[in-house]
C-alpha cells in the first residue's frame, strides 16, 4: 500500500518543520512549502491525498491557496485543512465557506494532527463511494449505448464540493453552469413571491439533481438552492453534458423525463397549497417529507419557517397545526425533530 502523500504549507520554519518531522515518522511522503505561491505549485505537481495550509502567510495567503487549487480540476477534490492562530478563528467562517474541510488551531500535538488527517481521509473515501451510488442512475440512463463509456469519462473528471448549513449553492437568475448531483445532505430549492415571502419548491435529498431545466433550456437558474444542512455536491460541467446529449439522444430524453418527473411534483405542491386547508396541507408535507428521509433517520429536522415555506402557511399557523397534531398522537417534537407516529392516519388526512 502506498504511502499518503501530505502537502504541508507553513511559512513559521519550526512549525512547518516539526509537523514534516511528525508525519515521516507515521509513513507519510511529506512535500513542505514555505509560501502560499510555492504550495500552489507542488499542489499540482504532485497532487497529494491532502493538504495542511496556514492562513496568514508572504506571497499569496491560504484563502488564495484555496480558491486557486479549487479553480483546477486536478486539485479541486483534494481534502484541505487549515492551520490557524487563536486569533484569527473569527476568520474561519470565510474559510469553511470557501470550500475548507477543516482547521487546526495552532498549538497542536502529534495526535490531534494524525486524528485530523485520518477522520478526513476517511470521510474523503465515504464520499467517494456515495459518487458511485448517486451517479448509478446516470449510468442506467444509457446502458444500451456507446454513451456509456462517454459518461464514465465525465463522472472521472468530475469534483465534489461541501456547502455549509444555509450556504447558497446557485441564485435564481444566476447562469446555469452544469447538473448538480446531490451526494449526501439535504438541500431546498426556493423562489420568491411579489409580497417577499419564500416558497420551497422542493428538497431534495442523496442521488436527486439540481438544475435540469436550466440545462435542457439553455436559461438562468429559476430558483436558489440553499444548504439545509452540511452537504456535498458534485457538478457536471454544462459544457461536457451537452455533448454528451448531443451525441447520444436517448440520454436526453431520459433527463426530459426527469425534468417532467419534477414538474408534475411542483404541479401537485401548487395544487395542495392553493385548495387544501390547513390541517390536510400539513399532513401532506410531513407525509411528503417522511417518504423522502433515508431509511436510516430517526425524524424529519426542519425548521419552523422552512416548513411554512414548503407548505404555504404562516409561521404562526405551523406551530399551533404541530401542537394540535402532537396532542393527537400523530407526531412526536422536540425542537426542530419531528417524529411521524401515526404515519398511516397522516395519509387519510392529506387525501
Amino acid at each position: 500500500m502506498s504511502s499518503i502523500k501530505t502537502l504541508i504549507i507553513e511559512d513559521t520554519r519550526d512549525i512547518r518543520e516539526s509537523v514534516v518531522e511528525i508525519l515521516e515518522l507515521a509513513g507519510h511522503t511529506v512535500y513542505a512549502a514555505a509560501n502560499g505561491k510555492e504550495g500552489v505549485e507542488l499542489a499540482k505537481r504532485h497532487l497529494p491525498d491532502i493538504i495542511l495550509c496556514d492562513i496568514m502567510m508572504p506571497e499569496l495567503d491560504g484563502y488564495g491557496v484555496l480558491y486557486l487549487l479549487h479553480k483546477t480540476p486536478e486539485t479541486a477534490a483534494i481534502p484541505f485543512i487549515f492551520l490557524t492562530a487563536k486569533a484569527e478563528r473569527v476568520d474561519l467562517r470565510k474559510a469553511m465557506e470557501m470550500g475548507a474541510d477543516d482547521y487546526l488551531t495552532k498549538p497542536f500535538d502529534d495526535v490531534e494532527l494524525l486524528n485530523a488527517i485520518e477522520s478526513r481521509l476517511k470521510k474523503k473515501a465515504q464520499q467517494q463511494a456515495a459518487y458511485s451510488k448517486s451517479l448509478d442512475e446516470l449510468g442506467r440512463l444509457i446502458s444500451r449505448s456507446n454513451g456509456l463509456a462517454e459518461l464514465k469519462k465525465v463522472i472521472q473528471e468530475r469534483k465534489s464540493r461541501l456547502f455549509k448549513k444555509n450556504q447558497v449553492i446557485y441564485y435564481d437568475g444566476d447562469k446555469g453552469n452544469g447538473l448538480y448531483v446531490v451526494l449526501s445532505g439535504r438541500v431546498k430549492t426556493s423562489q420568491l413571491a411579489e409580497d417577499g415571502r419564500e416558497l420551497i419548491t422542493g428538497l431534495h435529498t442523496a442521488d436527486r439533481y439540481l438544475g435540469i431545466q436550466a440545462m435542457l433550456a439553455e436559461e438562468a437558474y429559476n430558483d436558489t438552492a440553499t444548504a439545509l444542512e452540511d452537504s456535498q455536491l458534485c457538478l457536471i460541467p454544462k459544457e461536457q453534458l451537452e455533448e454528451l446529449l448531443s451525441v447520444y439522444p436517448d440520454v436526453s430524453r431520459q433527463f426530459i423525463k426527469l425534468l417532467a418527473g419534477q414538474i408534475r411534483e411542483n404541479e401537485a405542491q401548487l395544487l395542495h397549497l392553493a385548495y387544501d386547508s390547513v390541517r390536510k396541507k400539513m399532513a401532506e408535507t410531513l407525509v411528503r417529507l417522511y417518504r423522502q428521509q433515508p431509511a436510516n433517520d430517526q425524524g424529519i429536522r426542519i425548521s419552523r419557517e422552512d416548513l411554512a415555506a414548503l407548505s404555504g402557511m404562516a409561521t404562526e399557523t405551523v406551530s399551533r397545526t404541530l401542537s394540535d397534531f402532537k396532542s393527537e398522537g400523530l407526531i412526536g417534537k422536540t425542537g426542530s425533530l419531528i417524529t411521524v407516529l401515526e404515519l398511516k392516519r397522516l395519509e387519510t388526512m392529506k387525501n
